[in-house]
């Protein structure tokens, strides 16, 4: 045989062998440059704001609620008997300012009335709004989503129903 057919064979059984090599270790790697992330089931999110709506309800609160996952989607909504046709919008801006800034807009609430430095957009981006009824879901320290209400008289009473909402898909998150 000669030089080159030796060289062939050579370098066509290296070529196989790294082939077969990135067939089994690719994915592997692949793995290692992944997020893991988590998200609410449709089931959770629908219990929770059917909660959140039954809890306001029986204060005489007619309300609306509305389940957002980490990327601002909405994964369940509800507007209530009786809810105001703004509600279910002012809900939804509500858990995506909770979803966008990490924390509850209570929080948020407070630290513009107290002259602390408010997140950049607040005022001026579309969805985000500076009111009571927004809190945020985590797992672990991860933000999964958030749940808010809008149609009770103040944001404390919308936060304590989504609250409510909330602590029905509590125990089901760990």
């Amino acid at each position: 045989m000669g030089l080159r057919v030796r060289i062939f064979r050579v370098l066509s059984f290296v070529l196989l062998a790294i082939s077969i090599a990135l067939t089994f270790f690719s994915p592997v790697l692949a793995a290692d440059s992944l997020i893991t992330t988590h998200r609410i089931p449709a089931t959770l999110a629908n219990e929770a704001v059917v909660e959140a709506v039954k809890a306001c309800a029986v204060k005489g609160y007619k309300v609306s609620a509305v389940l957002l996952d980490a990327g601002g989607n909405t994964q369940a909504s509800l507007r209530g008997d009786g809810a105001g046709l703004a509600t279910l919008e002012t809900a939804d801006h509500k858990a995506y300012t909770s979803v966008a800034y990490m924390t509850d807009t209570s929080i948020l609430m407070t630290k513009s009335k107290t002259g602390a430095e408010m997140p950049p957009g607040l005022s001026r981006l579309e969805r985000l709004i500076n009111g009571g009824g927004g809190i945020v879901i985590k797992f672990n320290d991860e933000v999964i989503g958030a749940i808010a209400v809008s149609g009770s008289p103040g944001g404390k009473n919308d936060e304590a129903c989504a609250r409510a909402g909330f602590a029905k898909i509590t125990d089901s998150l760990k």
